[in-house]
């Protein structure tokens, strides 16, 4: 599902409407719980929806600590949210209702990063596609499938 090691998208389908699966994406609170690189530990913006133009930092660890500022660039209700972090690279999250549920594209993006040569050697190129699967998986247990 990659178009170049340097833009990746992957897709699941969630057993959830998009303003369900929307309202979790813009709650950066929300983003260590959904991560799946376990590089993302807590959001300096607890309490905050995020909109079109936001600013909001989290707190990571890679190997040491460190805090990453992010604005968001992309905002369309229940449908889309990018946030660029400031080395240029975008994550972006896609929702398109299908039957009952909907089918969530993550895409990281670092097709406008200058530096590519240091994305290979710290292992993003290969790690990335893998971490965005875990990430969806743990999106998808927010929203169990309700029993019958």
């Amino acid at each position: 599902m990659s178009e170049s090691p340097y833009l990746q998208t992957r897709r699941r389908l969630v057993a959830a409407a998009p303003r369900e699966i929307f309202e979790l994406l813009r709650d950066p609170a929300m983003h260590p719980v959904i991560d799946g690189s376990g590089t993302v530990r807590a959001s300096n913006a607890v309490g905050s929806k995020l909109t079109l133009g936001s600013e909001f930092g989290m707190q990571m660890r890679l190997g040491v600590p460190y805090r990453i500022s992010n604005t968001v660039v992309e905002f369309e209700q229940d449908r889309q949210i990018a946030w660029r972090h400031f080395s240029g690279h975008r994550w972006r999250y896609e929702l398109e209702a299908v039957g009952s549920g909907t089918l969530v594209s993550e895409t990281w993006d670092a097709s406008r990063v200058r530096h590519h040569w240091l994305l290979r050697l710290m292992g993003f190129t290969r790690s990335t596609g893998p971490n965005m699967e875990r990430t969806l998986e743990r999106l998808a247990a927010q929203f169990p499938e309700a029993s019958e």
